[in-house]
């Protein structure tokens, strides 16, 4: 009987070859450990310290099964099923490591070990230390509440901590441009609750560095939280990881982070270490706004033009100051004063002719002389011009949102697998180390036109190279495709990579 409509047919092979699918993902191993990750997760977690898999072993099994596009933790049999790249991993594992610890790792499994990875019950039982019921009783009936993170959780977060600093010894930044900001996460997780869109989701905060391109801080919380919870807080978390040299801290966010606590944390020139942050924060446009929007004299509004290559392009905009201040700040004796800007931009959709009630349109708008016009507020502590505070402003939108559709699209930071809130956080942030890796392979060791690739790229070109490898003269060998485009470019990343571990 024929296999199917065209001239082949399929054949597996009797004996294992070593053959791997992902041969690409090798360097990752050797810069995960180069850049002091797997040593980070060993230092700080200690969740199985002496029987079974460790948490080194553990958690960098399941950053290699985002980078390779696992969605789940049974796609860990996939990742155990490519001999080539297990046959690496298990050499890998012992590395740097004494003839005793090495000895050590071995004896770990009561009944011998026949994996290289983790099994996806035994990854499972490994993220419920990160759940801790008794913050869930503590949960009220009403409300939003975000539980604390247990001793486990926050040992993981550090890990993360641990590696930005590791990326800013090899390339240091003076200034961080810090971008706060949530996302909603969909799930079908009966134990969800629902977000602001109508669906049931989780709704994490970030705390994203420009700079290097890199999650420095998240917290995990529920979809019915709102953005703006505990946004000082939050920042603080941040700050306090941003790792030495840094001198100079700028952020940006949404109007969800539109609060005058947190306008004044970042004015207040008194805080250890950075003192005043200068800001750009999305303005609520309220009432009293509008209506000192409603005084500007028309001579008073700019043309906002974007430059481009080919040189500026009128974006269809105007921008102004705007006399403003918030009752609740104007209460305030020793309350600092904040520039306000005003954006509006004219509706093309002209209102319908014969038609009392007006749909109602999702953001504010305003009426100038006979033409409704859409309208945004921006506040800061900033003395930029006004079209370069606005643009500023606006680079938020790209790379920091760019990375939540990573998270969620290209990494398994979409697909959460459990009901449970404290396993669900700690997939969240294994994820964001397997992004951060990632972030820093492709600026620290790839460079040039790879900084800019999104993982399907990476994962097309270079992650899912096939090869083959043998073991002989008590040394792996990695036989590539003859050929291949991308051959070269493994190349270059191991001497790269090579390059850092010399360096120190």
């Amino acid at each position: 009987m024929k296999q199917g409509l065209f001239p082949f047919k399929y054949e597996v092979q009797k004996k294992s070859g070593g053959m791997t699918a992902m041969a690409g993902l090798l360097p990752y191993l050797e810069f995960g450990y180069v850049m002091g990750l797997s040593r980070a997760v060993e230092n700080r977690l200690k969740i199985r310290p002496e029987q079974g898999w460790s948490d080194a072993e553990t958690i960098m099994s399941l950053i290699y099964l985002n980078l390779a596009d696992g969605q789940g933790l049974s796609d860990l049999d996939i990742l155990e099923a490519d001999e080539g790249f297990c046959r690496v991993l298990r050499k890998s594992v012992g590395f740097g490591k004494s003839r005793r610890e090495r000895r050590g790792l071995e004896k770990r499994m009561r009944k011998g070990q026949s994996r290289s990875v983790p099994s996806p019950s035994s990854s499972g039982r490994y993220l419920s230390n990160f759940h801790d019921p008794e913050q869930e009783k503590l949960r009220p009936e009403e409300g939003s509440f975000i539980p604390a993170p247990n001793e486990h959780l926050k040992a993981l977060i550090g890990v993360t901590g641990d590696f930005v600093g590791s990326v800013q010894r090899r390339s240091p930044q003076e200034v961080a441009t810090l971008d706060l900001d949530a996302t909603v996460v969909e799930t079908n997780k009966r134990e969800a609750l629902y977000c602001y869109k109508g669906h049931k989701a989780y709704q994490p905060l970030q705390v994203y560095w420009a700079e290097q391109d890199l999650i420095l801080h998240s917290e995990f919380r529920d979809g019915n939280v709102w953005a703006g919870t505990d946004n000082v807080r939050v920042l603080s978390e941040g700050l306090g990881m941003l790792p030495g040299g840094v001198s100079k801290v700028y952020l940006r966010t949404d109007t969800a982070g539109y609060q005058h606590d947190l306008m004044e944390f970042c004015a207040d020139p008194h805080k250890p270490r950075f003192g005043v942050i200068d800001f750009c924060i999305g303005a609520k446009v309220t009432e009293s706004f509008k209506q000192a929007v409603s005084e500007v004299e028309e001579p008073e509004w700019s043309r906002l033009w974007r430059k481009t290559e080919d040189g500026l392009v009128d974006s269809g905009q105007e921008y102004a100051e705007v006399c403003f201040v918030p009752a609740e700040m104007a209460r305030k004796k020793n309350a600092p004063t904040f520039r306000y800007l005003a954006i509006r931009e004219p509706l093309e959709q002209p209102a319908l002719p014969d038609l009392d009630d007006q749909p109602s349109l999702p953001f504010p708008t305003m009426n100038f002389g006979s033409v409704k016009h859409k309208v945004f507020g921006l506040v800061t502590n900033r003395d930029l011009p006004g079209d370069e505070l606005i643009w500023w402003h606006r680079e938020r939108c790209g790379k920091s949102e760019e990375a939540h559709s990573i998270m969620k699209e290209d990494l398994a930071g979409g697909r959460l697998p459990s009901g449970n809130f404290g396993v669900n956080a700690a997939w969240w942030h294994i994820m964001i180390l397997a992004l951060n890796l990632n972030s820093a392979m492709k600026r620290l060791v790839l460079g040039g036109t790879w900084v800019g690739k999104r993982m399907k790229a990476i994962r097309f070109r270079l992650i899912k190279l096939p090869a083959r490898v043998l073991y002989g003269a008590r040394t792996l060998k990695v036989r590539l495709v003859g050929g291949h485009p991308s051959n070269d470019t493994l190349f270059q990343m191991r001497r790269r990579i090579l390059s850092f571990c010399d360096s120190g």
